[in-house]
């Protein structure tokens, strides 16, 4: 996904705790820079600042990194020079979106679900139920009013004719 131009992640959300690619084709690949840095920190004070190099390839340069829980993950790109990409000076900021936890509930068992076995369970014996059901109000009828139509065979059609 192209989030601004010349950068692009391998992923659609940026969420915490998980590892994200980031691909970079900005200036500094298409000037021929040998060598590539991305510099980046979380949160409004750029919390955890690393310096890391990053990988040239023919997609451009590449890293892959941990994004740490906060609320925003800041970066910019410098090249052997000292030459700086910096999005004019206003750096690049992608929030981190945190998933919503309001549904996950915390009584769960040794296996890390309520119940699994048997809400299984039930849905399987619900579904058998219903098909059961389903065949008697089909047969029934049928029975009652001897209405049982042998399905045609194709060749027996063909023969006919």
């Amino acid at each position: 996904m192209e989030l601004v131009k010349n950068i692009f992640f391998n992923t659609d959300k940026l969420t915490p705790n998980n590892k994200v690619k980031i691909s970079y084709t900005g200036k500094f690949f298409q000037d021929g820079s040998t060598k590539v840095f991305i510099r980046y920190g979380f949160g409004e004070n750029w919390e955890n600042l690393v310096e890391a190099g990053m990988v040239k390839s023919e997609l451009g340069f590449q890293i892959e990194l941990e994004l740490e829980d906060n609320t925003t993950f800041n970066f910019c790109f410098k090249n052997e020079k000292n030459d700086w990409d910096n999005n004019g000076g206003e750096n690049y900021i992608f929030t981190i979106e945190h998933p919503d936890t309001s549904l996950v509930t915390t009584n769960l068992d040794e296996f890390g679900l309520i119940r699994p076995r048997r809400l299984r369970k039930s849905y399987l014996y619900s579904k058998k139920i219903r098909l059961a059901i389903y065949k008697m109000l089909i047969i029934i009828p049928k029975l009652i009013t001897g209405n049982f139509k042998r399905k045609k065979n194709i060749l027996d059609d063909l023969d006919n004719n």
